[in-house]
């Protein structure tokens, strides 16, 4: 990615990009904002992850024009300063600080609010305006109504979830929304020990192949496993001491 060019190792990367989209869905989830906004937010993290460096755009930032963008892509619109007081609880709540409510109009506002728009404008940029996103939503209810996973309630819900989850993974780059939809039947089924037809191969029905399915799945089960350093740089600048002197940051 962009990013190593400028120190940024792969690891910190997808911590940056994992941590910019948890406050995206955090902030959609407090502001009420639809699950599709939500989503639409996260995908955009990520390709603008693989065009270019994080290096100038904080992950407080990033999540916060990201989500203001898909906002208003999504026609859910939300005020800034709605989203600012959102992002400034949260980024205090990962800090373990105290959370008290920012004072209007104050000057650490106006410097959201600038990283805000200069996050939004970089996305659209860097983007080529290319900020139309296609969700597998809609298709992983037919595959489950297709596959009759409709007698077994926990199998659709456990793939919703595993869905939303993997918002956080860069798959939504690397694949179509056929395949991760296959891929989060395909988990939910495997989890809730539920088995599909093997005569044909029921993925195949559906144009996805059995080592691209394993392969999301193993993308999603690793969320679990990985806890996030509170130590994360939120800000630019933070990025910039992080990556300069990365034992100091870590203490």
């Amino acid at each position: 990615t962009p990013s190593l060019a400028d120190g940024i190792s792969a690891e910190l990367g997808r911590d940056l990009c994992h941590l910019a989209c948890e406050f995206a869905q955090s902030a959609g989830v407090l502001l009420k904002l639809p699950q599709v906004t939500m989503a639409t937010a996260q995908v955009l993290i990520y390709r603008y992850f693989y065009r270019t460096s994080l290096k100038d755009t904080g992950v407080q930032d990033l999540a916060m024009g990201a989500l203001f963008l898909a906002s208003k892509v999504e026609e859910s619109p939300r005020k800034i300063k709605d989203i600012i007081n959102v992002f400034h609880y949260l980024s205090k709540r990962f800090r373990k600080l105290d959370t008290k409510p920012m004072e209007a109009y104050s000057n650490e506002f106006y410097v959201m609010k600038k990283g805000l728009l200069q996050a939004e404008m970089l996305i659209l940029t860097k983007l080529a305006f290319n900020v139309q996103v296609q969700l597998p939503y809609g298709m992983l209810i037919n595959y489950i109504r297709s596959l009759e996973l409709t007698n077994h309630p926990e199998v659709p819900q456990m793939a919703w979830n595993y869905l939303n989850d993997s918002l956080r993974t860069n798959i939504y780059v690397c694949y179509q929304p056929p395949t991760i939809a296959c891929s989060m039947v395909f988990l939910a089924a495997r989890t809730c020990a539920v088995k599909l037809p093997l005569s044909p191969p029921w993925w195949e029905v559906f144009d996805t192949t059995l080592e691209d399915m394993e392969h999301i799945a193993a993308l999603v089960l690793d969320l679990y496993r990985k806890k996030l350093p509170t130590e994360l740089p939120l800000t630019a600048a933070e990025l910039e001491e992080y990556v300069r002197n990365p034992s100091k940051s870590r203490n």
